[in-house]
């Protein structure tokens, strides 16, 4: 896993440490380059990309998340926030072990279009929460989306409910860290295992995205659309085969693949469906992909 960050001391020393977002820098030369071979009608018939910031992101004590709304979300629901299922304040969820309804008073520090917090979210309690099949959690808010709307002008970002598509131009947007990576979607994984853990058809990135503890449960966007398509979980970080922090990829077939410094998301579009009316969890909605308790 893209492990939590543990202890606030430890926490807040990592952050003094001052590190600002990856951003990959142009030269002149590839500048005046793309200038040159761009051209009018290019320009005019390009499908628009809506800019990927780090407003609706938040920073938990340990791991990034996300404010986030299904499509059917209301201005008056309260608002929920993604993470992992790793990320939680109760500790890792054993395999097959599912949280619904729990009480929580986590808080979660909102942030700006630049990365600046600009304030404090807190949980009324854990919606959902697991690391079997999936790695998330979702906490609803005592803050409706439009109270969070008219306080700090911010909106939620909205979860995307296809299935992701290979290829696809993606960011991985950590509040934790106020940091960006980006890179494409390079495939799917059927089974994901690590150490106690098996997730299901995780997001695998191509090697652009080299995400580092503290990333886990930020929101990996569409750079198309904006939207949310998976939440970012783990990477193999020294080549060992199906070890905590060094996941494997089994195939259809039960083969073994190990691709050392590759990391993954899980998809989020299967959780959608779980999202009733008032934003409640109800794991018996028809298309709902979340395992029950």
């Amino acid at each position: 896993m893209n492990k939590p960050l543990i202890g606030a001391f430890f926490a807040a020393l990592l952050l003094g440490a001052g590190i600002t977002p990856a951003v990959a820098a142009e030269s002149a030369q590839a500048q005046e380059s793309a200038t040159e071979t761009a051209t009018e009608t290019a320009t005019e018939t390009a499908p628009a990309v809506k800019a990927v910031t780090f407003a609706g992101t938040v920073a938990l004590s340990n791991c990034s998340g996300s404010v986030v709304r299904s499509p059917d979300s209301q201005p008056t629901d309260p608002a929920l926030v993604l993470s992992n299922g790793h990320c939680l304040e109760t500790g890792f969820p054993g395999p097959g072990e599912v949280l619904v309804d729990r009480p929580s008073t986590r808080t979660f520090t909102l942030l700006n279009a630049s990365g600046a917090g600009v304030g404090t979210l807190k949980a009324s309690k854990i919606a959902y929460g697991t690391m079997t099949d999936t790695d998330l959690s979702l906490y609803e808010l005592t803050s409706t989306y439009e109270q969070i709307e008219t306080s700090y002008g911010i909106k939620a970002l909205e979860l995307e409910t296809a299935h992701p598509v290979a290829g696809t131009a993606i960011t991985v947007a950590s509040g934790y860290w106020k940091r960006t990576y980006s890179c494409d979607i390079d495939g799917f994984v059927h089974q994901l295992k690590e150490g106690r853990w098996t997730w299901k058809d995780s997001v695998r990135y191509t090697p652009e995205c080299q995400t580092i503890g503290g990333t886990s449960g930020s929101p990996v966007i569409d750079d198309a659309t904006g939207k949310v398509v998976a939440v970012n979980n783990t990477g193999n970080e020294s080549g060992q085969e199906c070890t905590d922090n060094n996941p494997c990829e089994v195939d259809e077939n039960g083969e073994v693949t190990v691709r050392e410094g590759i990391n993954y998301a899980q998809q989020t579009y299967n959780m959608v469906p779980c999202i009733g009316t008032g934003n409640k969890i109800d794991l018996d909605r028809e298309g709902c992909g979340l395992p029950k308790p």
